[in-house]
């Protein structure tokens, strides 16, 4: 069965807490007075997506939310993440063979993200950590945010990282209205060039990192980081080449169904660094959730590299498969 890494979950309460703070689909949804896709935590829409997983052949999802929790004000902060937290812990606790987690962590907030990832991991049972790309105007590549790569290397954790929606802050796709369409990549693209720039998975090497969106353009772009990322013309005094940065991550396969596009990543970063992931929810605008991972087996590729990324990777990564 296939593994879902890149799921998302808005429980209500806390889409009612944050309001028009979190761009939440259940907040946006209710003001709207509709609801198209299962996303909440109502009965109606669980059960609807179990229908969902059940058609596309995926037996479990690793939920986060779909854009930053995360407040100026700490003591906001903490109470909107733990809520969060609660709410997918108990999710997981009901179905424990369908449904695993991320911890959210209350950024920009050190002191409280390092307990709350220590209550994650240690009371709540989540299987991984979820940090979205630009916090607040910042990159987390910044050098305030290295405590928490610390104690996750220390852990040996799984971090899926997120496009917070920022369109990594240009008003060159802003003002165009690419944001959706081309901002995430760019994000998630960012995000690798600035963990090459900090080295902080060469540092950090126990650290298990997944990058949505098969990486963005980060596929096409490895030999010319090679030659001109580093050195004096780029980053002269890095430890190693950025395309073994690069192949250190895991990409998953949200790409709106793009032979192109997967195949780049693939001979990029190889089989065993592709793992299954869905952007659940929001692919659903465009595409029923099935069709998410089905245009994987139409790709022509042989049937063990396929069986491999569909049906074993994610599940190493997070142990499922013990």
């Amino acid at each position: 069965m296939i593994c879902d890494v890149h799921a998302h979950y808005t429980p209500k309460n806390f889409s009612e807490f944050m309001g028009d703070r979190f761009a939440s689909p259940t907040h946006l949804a209710v003001k709207r007075g509709l609801a198209r896709h299962p996303f909440s935590d109502t009965q109606e829409d669980i059960e609807a997506r179990f229908r969902l997983m059940e058609d596309a052949g995926v037996g479990r999802q690793v939920l986060s939310p779909n854009h930053p929790p995360y407040l100026p004000d700490e003591a906001e902060c903490v109470t909107a993440v733990k809520m969060l937290n609660d709410a997918y812990a108990e999710f997981a606790r009901r179905y424990p063979d369908r449904i695993s987690s991320y911890v959210m962590l209350p950024l920009p907030h050190i002191d409280a993200s390092l307990k709350e990832m220590e209550r994650g991991f240690d009371e709540l049972g989540c299987v991984g950590v979820n940090m979205n790309i630009v916090c607040l105007g910042r990159s987390i590549a910044e050098t305030e945010f290295e405590p928490l790569y610390a104690e996750m290397n220390r852990r040996g954790a799984v971090l899926f990282v997120h496009p917070a929606g920022s369109a990594i802050c240009s008003p060159f796709i802003i003002d165009y209205n690419y944001g959706g369409s081309v901002g995430t990549s760019l994000e998630d693209a960012t995000f690798v060039l600035h963990m090459i720039a900090k080295q902080i998975p060469y540092r950090y090497p126990r650290i298990k990192f997944i990058v949505p969106h098969l990486g963005g353009p980060i596929p096409m772009l490895m030999n010319r980081l090679d030659k001109q990322g580093q050195g004096p013309r780029g980053h002269p005094d890095l430890a190693e080449a950025p395309s073994v940065t690069a192949r250190r991550f895991y990409y998953d396969t949200v790409c709106y169904g793009s032979k192109p596009a997967f195949l780049c990543a693939l001979e990029a970063f190889g089989a065993d660094h592709i793992v299954t992931g869905s952007d659940y929810p929001v692919l659903q605008d465009w595409e029923v959730y099935r069709e998410t991972f089905a245009y994987i087996a139409r790709l022509g590729l042989p049937k063990e590299v396929t069986d491999k990324i569909l049906h074993h990777n994610a599940q190493k990564l997070f142990g499922f498969d013990h």
